[in-house]
This record gives C-alpha cells, sequence and structure tokens, in this order.
C-alpha cells in the first residue's frame, strides 16, 4: 500500500507543478506574470497580466489539477481494493503543494487555492461548489480576490464540518471525515499563504482586482510564488 500513497503523491505534485498561469499568459499576452503584480501565478495574477479570458482558462485548469489528482487516487485505490480517502486527501495535497512550489518553476508558483477547490469537488462536490462559488462572489463583489480565497475555503470547511457532525447528506450520504480534515488543512494553508495579503487588507494597500499590473520589486522571473 506504501507504494500506491507515493504513486499518489507524485502524481498530484506533478500535476499540479503544470504552471498553467505562466503558460496562457505567455501565450496570450507574451507576459511572464512572476514579473508582473504579485508575482503569483494564479488566475488573479493572470488576469492583471493578460484579462478576463486567459485568468477564467487559468482558473479551469488549476481546478482541474486537484479534481483530476483526487479522481486518479481513488481509481487507483479502489481497483487495488483498498480504502481510499486517505489516498484521496494524500493526492490533493501534492497537487496543492505542486502548484505553490513547482518543480518547474524553482519551486515557485501561486497560493494553492483554486487547486484545493477542485480536490473538494472531487471529494464532495457540494463543498466544492459553495466555496468556490463564495471565493467568486466575494472576490469579485469586493474586489478582493484575496479576501473571497480565504473566505471561499474557510466556508467550506464549516459546512463540510456541519453537515459530517449532524450527519445532514447533501449526496447519498454526508461527507466524511476525512473530508473535514482536508477541508481544515486546506483553509490553514490558504490563510498561511494569504499572509501578506491580510497584512495589505488590514493597512487598506491590498491591490483590487482590475488594477493596472505593475511590479511589486519582483527581482527575477521565477523567483516569487
Amino acid at each position: 500500500m506504501s507504494g500506491l500513497y507515493i504513486a499518489v503523491v507524485l502524481i498530484g505534485y506533478l500535476l499540479g507543478s503544470i504552471p498553467f498561469g505562466v503558460i496562457i499568459s505567455r501565450i496570450s499576452s507574451g507576459t511572464d506574470i512572476r514579473q508582473i503584480g504579485s508575482g503569483k501565478t494564479g488566475m488573479t495574477n493572470v488576469m492583471r497580466a493578460s484579462g478576463k479570458k486567459a485568468a477564467a482558462l487559468a482558473l479551469v485548469l488549476d481546478i482541474a489539477k486537484g479534481l483530476i489528482a483526487v479522481i486518479l487516487a481513488k481509481l487507483i485505490f479502489d481497483n487495488a481494493g483498498y480504502e481510499y480517502h486517505y489516498a484521496q486527501i494524500a493526492a490533493a495535497l501534492a497537487a496543492i503543494a505542486g502548484h505553490s512550489w513547482s518543480v518547474f518553476l524553482k519551486f515557485k508558483g501561486g497560493r494553492g487555492v483554486n487547486t484545493f477547490i477542485g480536490g473538494l469537488l472531487a471529494m464532495y462536490w457540494p463543498a466544492g461548489v459553495f466555496g468556490g462559488g463564495l471565493m467568486i462572489i466575494i472576490g469579485f463583489t469586493t474586489k478582493y480576490m484575496s479576501l473571497g480565497s480565504i473566505t471561499g475555503a474557510v466556508a467550506a470547511f464549516v459546512m463540510l464540518i456541519i453537515l459530517n457532525l449532524l450527519q445532514i447528506p447533501l449526496m447519498s450520504s454526508y461527507p466524511a471525515m476525512e473530508y473535514v480534515i482536508y477541508a481544515l488543512i486546506g483553509a490553514i494553508f490558504i490563510y498561511i499563504m494569504h499572509h501578506d495579503n491580510i497584512t495589505r487588507l488590514v493597512s487598506g494597500k491590498e491591490r483590487k482586482i482590475g488594477e493596472k499590473a505593475e511590479a511589486d520589486n519582483v527581482p527575477s522571473a521565477g523567483s516569487y510564488k
């Protein structure tokens, strides 16, 4: 079984490491987003550098990384006759790690929010839809995607723990405790990864969606997440 865990972790990490944001921005606008805005490789920075259509594509593909990693983990463990919940968590967390510390970008990347949502969609889709939807609504309403990301992740965890403790099924059953654990780890990780955004939100200096893309003293390509 240990070999199967190693396999799903490696698959998840390599999937997560694919820098779709960097690739899309280079193709659509010839821009290296690691030299723009926050220097991150996720949807928000893609939007600053290359526009809404490019950002939407980056969003979908980053979600797909977590989604596919979890689906493959379930298939691998199911076919081997093993319980798959913890394998799904391992694969999803590995995908998030790959997105945040990509082997293709000298272990730099993004904050992992959309990949986290993708993993959640594959585990228990109502929570993924709820958290992801809240992220988009709050992000575009307030113009602070960082606020939307943190709120969406925490809201998904709260939803899962309530459904689990009260045993309320939104699908054929209520969510497994393993999925609650994943959401908790993901919410904590996303909060930590947004520590600089939180500081700017409190001080009123956080970048808004749609602001002109400018380099924030980014020293060199690949040196920022």
